[in-house]
C-alpha cells in the first residue's frame, strides 16, 4: 500500500531545480524562488533529475509532468486548480524556507503501466482510449482480472492514478482517488449507456481494452502524449506499475483539506 502520509523529517535541501515549462506569467515568482534558495544556500541546477527536490511553479499540469521523474515535486499554485500543489503564493518565502530546511513529507503515488503491440508504455497521469476519427465513437470490449464486462460505444475510456485523477478523469465525472490508495480509476469518455460506470481498481487486477470497432482506429495516449494506435481486434492491457512518482507537500497539507479548498469551497 502507498503510504498516505510519508516522511516529514528529511535532511535541509541541498540542490533544487525550478521548473515553470516556459511561463511567462510566473517569472517574478520563479525570482522569489531563487531569492529564497539564495538564502538557504540551496544549489539551483537545471535538470531536475541531478536535484533532491523539484519545486513546480504553476498548476498541476507543470506537477504530473515532474512527478515521473523519481524526485520529490513541491508545487507552488499559479494555476486554476492547483489540487496537486502546497504552498500558495503569498506564503511562497516563509513555505519554501522551511521546505529548503527539510521540514516538508514526500508521499508516494502508483504509476501505470500498459502494453501495446509489444510496447511498454509508463503513466503517471492516465492513459486513454479514444477514437481516431473525430465525430466517430468507438466500441470498447474490456475486462478486469480476466473477466469479461463486456462492450461499451463510447468517445473512449480513460485510467487514471490517484495523482491524474483530478486531471481529464475527473472532468468526464471519474471519481477523485484519495492519496494513498494503490489503485486506478477506469472511466468511459461520454458512453452510450447508462450501465457504463467508473470503477476503482486495487493493484493486481489487470485491465484489458479491445477495440471492438470494425472501421475505426483508437488513438493511445500516455499523459497526453500520443503512443500508438490500437487498431481494430488489437488489445491493451493495463496495471499499475512498480514505479513510483513523489509529490511532497507541507506537513499540515492533507488531501482532504486540499479537498474541501478546491471543490466545496
Amino acid at each position: 500500500m502507498t503510504s498516505t502520509s510519508g516522511s516529514s523529517t528529511h535532511s535541509p535541501v541541498e540542490t533544487a531545480a525550478i521548473v515553470a515549462h516556459g511561463r511567462v506569467d510566473v517569472r517574478e515568482a520563479v525570482e522569489r524562488v531563487r531569492a529564497v534558495a539564495e538564502r538557504a544556500d540551496v544549489e539551483l541546477v537545471d535538470e531536475p533529475e541531478r536535484a533532491q527536490l523539484a519545486v513546480a511553479v504553476g498548476g498541476d499540469g507543470t506537477i504530473l509532468r515532474l512527478l515521473g521523474t523519481e524526485i520529490p515535486v513541491i508545487g507552488i499554485n499559479f494555476g486554476r486548480v492547483g489540487f496537486l500543489a502546497s504552498i500558495a503564493p503569498d506564503l511562497l518565502e516563509d513555505d519554501l524556507a522551511r521546505v529548503f530546511a527539510g521540514d516538508y513529507r514526500t508521499i508516494e503515488q502508483p504509476t501505470l503501466e500498459a502494453q501495446l503491440d509489444g510496447q511498454t508504455l509508463v503513466a503517471v497521469n492516465d492513459v486513454v482510449a479514444t477514437s481516431s476519427t473525430l465525430g466517430r465513437m468507438i466500441e470498447l470490449g474490456w475486462s478486469v482480472a480476466g473477466e469479461d464486462l463486456g462492450v461499451v460505444s463510447c468517445d473512449g475510456m480513460i485510467c487514471s492514478t490517484p495523482s491524474g485523477s483530478t486531471a481529464y478523469n475527473l472532468s468526464n465525472g471519474g471519481p477523485v482517488l484519495v492519496r494513498g490508495l494503490d489503485a486506478m480509476a477506469i472511466t468511459f469518455i461520454a458512453p452510450h449507456s447508462l450501465h457504463a460506470r467508473p470503477l476503482v481498481v486495487p493493484r493486481g487486477a489487470e485491465l484489458t481494452v479491445r477495440n471492438a470497432t470494425p472501421d475505426v482506429d483508437a488513438a493511445v495516449l500516455a499523459d497526453g502524449r500520443e503512443s500508438g494506435e490500437l487498431v481494430p481486434g488489437r488489445t491493451l492491457s493495463i496495471r499499475l506499475g512498480e514505479q513510483r512518482s513523489l509529490l511532497a507537500t507541507l506537513p499540515e497539507t492533507t488531501f482532504f483539506g486540499r479537498y474541501r479548498e478546491t471543490f466545496t469551497s
